[in-house]
């Protein structure tokens, strides 16, 4: 992560500077997801355990702050893929995917109105972030249909759809259940059928 100099230049933050960051955008998207955009910037810094100077000097604005929540929880989701290959099976690694799909979209249903906002005065929040979504998705499968566990004739636009229809209508906080359900009957449907 890189902070601003003020000539405009971009210098590296420093170690404890960077930890502040990832604590407010951790304490922030729990509090969206919980309390949407109810969640108070004080309140936010005091989850943190920061300074409100601290929080303002990270994120001038709610906006700013909204903007940098969303992109940190589409690169942990999006970063997660790999990782989870690496620690197991595919389609566990695929399962245990679509369970972060859902606290990203839990996350991002509690900022939807600001990010709506800042895409209506001309900022781009979503920029990339489907195309990012779907790679992941493909390297889950890809690696899924390598082992030979999941059926091929389902593409990763396919599966994206489908996560994206459980989002819809049952990935807010009060519906977990429900949406989990939902993935494994997806997932299920996914599997390839021996015998």
């Amino acid at each position: 992560m890189r902070a601003l100099t003020a000539d405009g230049a971009q210098r590296p933050l420093r170690a404890d500077a960077r930890r502040n960051r990832e604590k407010i955008l951790g304490a922030a998207a729990r509090l969206f997801a919980e309390q949407g955009l109810d969640a108070g910037m004080e309140r936010i810094a005091a989850e943190a355990g920061v300074g409100s100077a601290t929080l303002y000097r990270n994120f001038p604005s709610r906006e700013a702050l909204v903007e940098a929540v969303y992109r940190s929880e589409l690169a942990r989701l999006c970063d997660a893929a790999p990782a989870l290959l690496a620690q197991g099976p595919p389609d566990e690694a695929l399962r245990a995917w679509t369970r972060l799909f859902l606290d990203y979209v839990t996350a991002k249903y509690g900022m939807i109105d600001a990010l709506r906002a800042i895409a209506a005065t001309g900022g781009d929040p979503y920029g990339g972030s489907r195309e990012r979504v779907r790679a992941a998705i493909a390297s889950l499968m890809d690696a899924c249909a390598a082992a030979g566990t999941i059926r091929t004739d389902i593409g990763p636009a396919d599966l994206a759809a489908a996560l994206e229809g459980i989002a819809l209508t049952s990935a807010g906080a009060g519906h977990r259940r429900q949406a989990e359900r939902l993935l494994d009957l997806t997932l299920d449907g996914l599997t390839v059928r021996r015998g």
